[in-house]
C-alpha cells in the first residue's frame, strides 16, 4: 500500500475505529486542530469556521455519514426558533414550537426505538412484523436534548437565538462534547462565542488535570477493571459466587463512573483549553448520603436537564404530594428510557423514581432535623453506605440486557454468597483489586488535596505543562490494555 493510500484509510471512516480521544488518531488530530486554531484565535470568524470544521470532521470519523444528521438538526432547529423568535401570534409559536419537538423527537424514536415498539407491537397482537436494520447514530440523545433546549429556552424569550446559521452549527457541534456530552444548554455556551480568546494559566492548568484525570479513569481504572474482572461477572453470573457476583457490581459500579466521567473530564478540559467553560458534569457522586443527592452529582447535565424541561413542566412539587411523587417517577422514566430501548432501563428509571419519592417523603418527616455531633456522622455514614448499595441495585438492571440476566446475579448474592471465599477471590485478582482500591480511594479522596494538585499545575509554566502531558501519555501508553474498550454511554 502506497503512502497516499495509507494516509487516505487513515483520514477516511472506519466502523471499525471510530475516533476516540484515547485513540491514537485522535493526537493527529488534536495537533492539527490546536495549529489551525491558533493561527485563527484572534478572530473570532476564523475560531468558529476552523472548530466547526473540525468537528463536522471528528464527527464524519465517529460515525460516518451520520454527520449530515447534526447538519440537518442544526437547520431546522435554527431556522424555526428564528421563527418563534419572531411570531408575535402566541398559538402560531406553540405550533412551531410543537412542530420543533416532534421533529427532534421523531428522528430520535425513529432511530433509537423502532425496533423496541416493534417487539411490543408483535407481543400484543401476536404479529411478525420484521425488525428494521438500523444503526443508532453517535451522539444522538446528546444533541437532540440540546436542540430541545434551544428552542424552547427561545419559546420562553429567555435567550435570544443567534443570527448566522454556523453559530448555532459550531454549538450544536462543538467536538469535545458532541458524542456523549455533557448536554451543554445554548444559554451558557453560544454567548462565549464572541468572547476574546484569552488562555490564562489556571486555563492550563485546570484542562490538565481535567483532561489527565479523565484520561486515568478511563484507560487505567475503567478499561481495566471490566475487560479482567466485572465483563466475566455479568456474562453469565452464574457460574460464579455471590461473593464474586456482588464485588463484580461494585466494579462496574467504578466502571461506569470512571468511563463516563473520565470522558466528560476530558471534554471540559479541552474545551477550557480552547477558552470555553462547560460546567462539570459528575461531582464525586458515590459521596452522597440520599439518592435526591446522587441526582444531583451524577450526569448532572441530564439530570438537570429532565428536571428544567420534564419535571417542571409537569408541575414539580407545585400540585401537591401525591402529584409530586408522580412527575418524579414520570421524569425517572423518562430518563431510562432515554438511555436506551429496554424494559430494564425504563425498570431501573422506575426504581430511582421511586427512590426519590420515598427520599421527599423521608426529609418531611425532618427525624434528623436537630441531630449533631456524632449521631450526625454516624446517618451521614450510614446515608452514604445505603444509597451506594442502592444504586448499585439499580446498575444490576443498567448493564444486564434482561431482566433474567439481572435476577441470576442477585440470587446469587442472595442464596449463594460464600462469604469464606473472599481472601481467595483477593488471591485470583490481586492488580484488579488494588485497582478498584485505587478507584475508590481517589472518588473519595478530600477536596483539598485535588485543589492542591490543581495549585501546582497552575504554577507550572507551558513547557512544563507540556513535559508533563508527555510523560502522563507514555504512562498510559505503558499501562493501557491492549484492545481499547468503547465508551459505554457511546451507546446512547
Amino acid at each position: 500500500m502506497s503512502f497516499v493510500e495509507n494516509l487516505a484509510q487513515q483520514l477516511l471512516y472506519n466502523p471499525e475505529e471510530p475516533i476516540l480521544f484515547n485513540s491514537a488518531f485522535f493526537l493527529y488530530f488534536f495537533a492539527a486542530f490546536l495549529l489551525c486554531y491558533q493561527l485563527v484565535r484572534n478572530h473570532e470568524r476564523g475560531r468558529v469556521w476552523v472548530f466547526t470544521l473540525f468537528s463536522l470532521y471528528f464527527f464524519y470519523k465517529a460515525c460516518g455519514a451520520f454527520v449530515g444528521l447534526v447538519v440537518l438538526s442544526a437547520i431546522v432547529d435554527f431556522y424555526l426558533s428564528n421563527r418563534i423568535y419572531r411570531e408575535e401570534n402566541e398559538r402560531t409559536r406553540r405550533g412551531l414550537l410543537w412542530f420543533s419537538i416532534v421533529i427532534n423527537l421523531g428522528m430520535l424514536f425513529y432511530f433509537k426505538y423502532t425496533n423496541f415498539f416493534i417487539d411490543i407491537i408483535n407481543g400484543i397482537s401476536s404479529g411478525h412484523i420484521s425488525p428494521v436494520n438500523i444503526l443508532l447514530p453517535i451522539g444522538i440523545s446528546f444533541y437532540t436534548f440540546e436542540n430541545l433546549s434551544y428552542t424552547i429556552d427561545v419559546y420562553r424569550r429567555e435567550i435570544k437565538p443567534v443570527e448566522r446559521f454556523l453559530d448555532y452549527l459550531f454549538f450544536l457541534s462543538f467536538f469535545p462534547k458532541l458524542m456523549m456530552g455533557p448536554i451543554v444548554r445554548a444559554a451558557d455556551f453560544i454567548p462565549q462565542i464572541y468572547k476574546p480568546y484569552v488562555l490564562t494559566r489556571e486555563d492550563v492548568g485546570k484542562g490538565l488535570l481535567l483532561i489527565m484525570g479523565g484520561l486515568f479513569k478511563k484507560v487505567v481504572i475503567s478499561d481495566f477493571i471490566y475487560q479482567n474482572f466485572v465483563q466475566y461477572i455479568f456474562d453469565d453470573p452464574t457460574r460464579y459466587t455471590g461473593i464474586e457476583c456482588l464485588f463484580g457490581v461494585y466494579g462496574y459500579a467504578l466502571v461506569i463512573y470512571c468511563d463516563f466521567s473520565g470522558y466528560s473530564d476530558m471534554a471540559i478540559g479541552i474545551a477550557r483549553w480552547m477558552g470555553f467553560v462547560i460546567p462539570p458534569n459528575f461531582d464525586k457522586p458515590y459521596k452522597s448520603s440520599s439518592i435526591t443527592e446522587f441526582w444531583r452529582r451524577w450526569h448532572i447535565s441530564l439530570s438537570s436537564w429532565l428536571r428544567d424541561y420534564v419535571y417542571i413542566p409537569l408541575g414539580g412539587s407545585r400540585k401537591g404530594k401525591w402529584r409530586q411523587h408522580l412527575n418524579l417517577m414520570l421524569t425517572m422514566l423518562i430518563g431510562g428510557f432515554w438511555h436506551g430501548a429496554s424494559w430494564n432501563f425504563i425498570f431501573w428509571g422506575g426504581v430511582h423514581g421511586a427512590a426519590l419519592g420515598l427520599d421527599k417523603q423521608w426529609k418531611k418527616l425532618g427525624l434528623l432535623k436537630n441531630a449533631g455531633g456524632l449521631k450526625a456522622r454516624l446517618w451521614k455514614i450510614g446515608g452514604v453506605l445505603f444509597t451506594f448499595h442502592l444504586v448499585c441495585f439499580c446498575w444490576v438492571f443498567f448493564k444486564c440486557e434482561t431482566f433474567g440476566g439481572a435476577r441470576d446475579l442477585l440470587h446469587q448474592v442472595a442464596f449463594n454468597f460464600q462469604g469464606g471465599l473472599g481472601l481467595q477471590l483477593l488471591q485470583a485478582y490481586p492488580k484488579v483489586f488494588v485497582v478498584m482500591g485505587l478507584g475508590y480511594l481517589l472518588h473519595f479522596i478530600p477536596e483539598k488535596a485535588e485543589r492542591q494538585v490543581e495549585t501546582g499545575l497552575v504554577k507550572l509554566p507551558l513547557w512544563g505543562s507540556i513535559a508533563v502531558l508527555t510523560l502522563f501519555v507514555w504512562f498510559l501508553n505503558e499501562v493501557k490494555t491492549q484492545e481499547p474498550m468503547l465508551p459505554i454511554y457511546l451507546q446512547f
